[in-house]
């Protein structure tokens, strides 16, 4: 599950990519997610992150979280040609389907609760 710090669900179905495998596959060759789904990437250590839309045929809307969870960057990524990086050193990017940061109102700023299992 993943909540907004008020309690607020944004994504009840959740996987975790935390092995380099699953961090480099992403959402790749999927066709779609649905609206209660999110991917979060955690990784072992701080780091500058880049991503790619390379094989993912459909939008996301991408989160970049700092070691306490709080959101430092948001963005949108359009199919196949998206790019984007975090621009500073993150521990966490969720990546939601498209729409999901205006619908639940998540900014930079805002701290997110999730297990990391």
């Amino acid at each position: 599950m993943l909540l907004k710090s008020n309690g607020d669900v944004i994504s009840s179905d959740v996987d975790y990519a935390k092995s380099m495998f699953q961090q480099a596959k992403g959402l790749m060759f999927r066709r779609s997610v649905h609206d209660s789904y999110a991917m979060v990437f955690i990784f072992s250590s701080l780091r500058k992150i880049s991503l790619h839309m390379l094989f993912v045929p459909f939008p996301i809307d991408v989160l970049f979280l700092n070691e306490d969870k709080i959101i430092v960057k948001t963005t949108h990524l359009r199919p196949w040609i998206g790019i984007a990086d975090s621009g500073e050193k993150i521990r966490y990017v969720i990546e939601l389907p498209s729409g999901a940061i205006s619908s639940n109102g998540l900014k930079v700023g805002d701290h997110l609760l999730f297990d990391e299992t």
